[in-house]
């Protein structure tokens, strides 16, 4: 059996998905600037994914979305747009993210530290979040923005963002955040939440690589990123990826239409895996409360087990998981997450990410369990360090850093 528990990292396309793209490949295949009917006979199936992603976060008319690559690009976009707007042509100097986001939003806050521009990192919390009222304490009044991630890519923490974009309405500092673990995942409405720039990405709720999105809340303008013709309104230049774009249409719909439904679903499945793996493998843990966690995701730590190791040995058994941090050199950084909520840096190296879909089956966390297992003790019986030691989890981690015996 082959079982795929990468999920935050990509998933599969939905053959409904791949299904609705087929005809724009070869036979609806004209450039959507182009005059002629070839070009303008796609037309209705762009407006109607645009309609489908409106729809599956709840933006307003007067609100933009533009089309990219990824959310990568949509990360990229709006840092060196507003650095360039609000820092160089204005006169902000400061932006306010966290020591947790993706690489693409902390590599372009240390490429605008060289230009001269003022960031503040975030930690997280003991609970592995950060807290809005942290983030009120660090903007002032050259804060340009401030980007916070909505969840977690390794735990699927989920971060106050509602909170914290109410605390950016009221300091008059624009709010920027990475969406991609959460669209398709949780319910997503920009109406409810005051954000004014979220990504996200098509492969992360099974639609097609190479397509993502930017949600511009009131159509505010944004530096482009790309210049070279008059592609989304000018905003961001480069023929249209349609089958892409249809793609993410056609999966957005279908991952938020019964999106309450298909959350109780996965997380049955991710419970019955935290339940079964705490309770058969000693000192292992688990970080985060379920319930402030995305359904599908679960960070688990098994002392004594290198998580590269245990990913080789996951591999062997045809089991597809990830690590949250490189270990095969003492010289890498832990997990920054464990190390905020108090695990000690052997434990801060141990970190394996499982994360579901809804195409998980019960039968494949069956497997899992047995050979998760079967994985550990092989490890652990060539572990000198843990049959020299095996000490007891204590004290201060508080909800989010459970042993066995505290997970129920």
């Amino acid at each position: 059996m082959q079982v795929y528990l990468d999920n935050n990292a990509t998933t599969m396309t939905d053959p409904k998905v791949v299904e609705a793209m087929m005809p724009y490949f070869s036979e609806v295949y004209g450039n959507p600037n182009s005059l002629h009917k070839f070009g303008t006979a796609s037309h209705p199936a762009l407006q109607k994914a645009l309609d489908q992603v409106y729809t599956a976060i709840n933006a307003s008319d007067n609100d933009d979305i533009i089309f990219t690559s990824c959310a990568t690009e949509s990360n990229n976009w709006v840092l060196k747009s507003v650095w360039i707007d609000k820092i160089v042509n204005g006169d902000k100097n400061h932006i306010v993210t966290t020591e947790v986001e993706h690489p693409s939003i902390l590599s372009t806050c240390r490429f605008l530290e060289d230009q001269g521009v003022k960031v503040t990192y975030l930690p997280v919390n003991e609970k592995g979040i950060v807290e809005a009222h942290t983030v009120k304490s660090f903007i002032t009044d050259k804060t340009a923005l401030v980007s916070v991630m909505w969840a977690n890519n390794e735990t699927g923490m989920i971060f106050p963002i509602e909170e914290i974009g109410a605390i950016c309405k009221e300091k008059g500092v624009l709010f920027h955040t990475d969406g991609v673990q959460a669209v398709g995942k949780i319910p997503v409405d920009v109406q409810k939440v005051d954000v004014d720039f979220m990504s996200f990405s098509a492969h992360k709720f099974h639609g097609p690589k190479g397509v993502g999105g930017l949600y511009i809340k009131d159509s505010q303008p944004l530096t482009p990123h790309f210049h070279g013709g008059e592609h989304m309104g000018g905003r961001r230049s480069g023929t249209l990826n349609v089958p892409g774009i249809v793609g993410m249409g056609e999966a957005i719909e279908l991952a938020t239409k019964d999106i309450e439904s298909t959350m109780v679903k996965v997380r049955e499945k991710r419970d019955r895996l935290e339940d079964a793996l705490l309770e058969i493998i000693p000192d292992t843990f688990v970080v985060g409360s379920r319930d402030k966690r995305t359904p599908n995701t679960m960070l688990i730590s098994i002392r004594g087990v290198e998580g590269e190791g245990m990913l080789w040995d996951l591999n062997r058994y045809d089991i597809g998981a990830s690590t949250g941090s490189a270990c095969a050199s003492e010289d890498l950084e832990a997990n920054t997450v464990m190390l905020a909520i108090g695990a000690d840096h052997e434990l801060a190296h141990t970190g394996i990410r499982l994360s579901l879909s809804r195409f998980t089956t019960d039968a494949e966390i069956d497997y899992t369990i047995e050979h998760f297992r079967q994985a550990v003790e092989r490890l652990r019986s060539i572990s000198s360090s843990y049959a020299k030691v095996q000490p007891t989890p204590g004290g201060e981690a508080g909800e989010c850093y459970m042993p066995h015996h505290m997970a129920h």
